[in-house]
């Protein structure tokens, strides 16, 4: 029993070991197209990592940050605000910091400074995304192209063939030439996903930055109510 249980288990690692190399060996014929496309992948998934740590990074943002900022406004404790922005390093705390810097001034200008210093935040966590949406679009036409080149040669194989050709040569170009468009698609549709992705965290980081900008300049004009 013990016997056969090893032998069971060395046959399915041997078939899972084909199936790997199998695998290779399809993207393998996809031909040069291939390359661009596996680079177009590995940027497409360090940007998305990339982004997807700036942006948990971004909106880390302590419950109790407003009230603490508040509290030492109304106390005079201008410093210490401004030493809890710089501690909180996030984009919202970069704008309450500008507007704390420029305390004294009118309220327009105050809010004009906290919009400046929001629209860098916003290009900041915004980087490198547009390269994304390229990828999705540019990732399925390399396939399509590549596509393009693969039955070209086949057609052009089958051309050269004297006699009667062989459906075995048919299907195997046409087949080989497919492997860049599912290549282009896969990457194509994955970076389509994350895109979409970045871009609903992007916004719900902007929002929180917007309604935490506003309630700073509620209290601002708290005293002259």
């Amino acid at each position: 029993m013990t016997l056969l249980q090893i032998v069971a288990a060395d046959s399915l690692g041997n078939a899972a070991a084909q199936e790997s190399v199998s695998v290779l060996d399809l993207l393998s014929k996809g031909g040069w197209t291939m390359i661009p496309i596996l680079l177009l992948s590995i940027v497409a998934v360090y940007i998305f990592v990339e982004r997807l740590l700036t942006l948990q990074r971004a909106s880390k943002l302590p419950k109790t940050f407003i009230d603490q900022i508040k509290k030492m406004v109304l106390d005079g404790d201008i410093q210490g605000a401004k030493a809890l922005c710089i501690q909180v390093n996030s984009p919202t705390a970069k704008m309450i910091e500008k507007g704390i810097s420029r305390l004294g001034s009118s309220l327009k200008n105050i809010e004009a400074s906290i919009e400046n210093v929001g629209r860098i935040e916003i290009y900041k966590l915004e980087k490198n995304l547009n390269v994304l949406a390229t990828i999705s679009g540019a990732a399925p036409m390399l396939g399509f192209f590549g596509t393009v080149l693969g039955m070209i040669q086949a057609f052009m194989a089958i051309a050269q063939e004297e006699g009667s050709v062989s459906p075995k040569l048919l299907s195997s170009g046409i087949y080989e030439a497919m492997v860049t468009t599912a290549a282009g698609l896969f990457v194509g549709i994955i970076a389509y996903i994350g895109y979409n992705y970045l871009i609903t965290r992007v916004q719900k980081v902007i929002h929180r930055m917007e309604y935490n900008s506003i309630e700073f300049v509620d209290l601002l004009q708290e005293p002259n109510k």
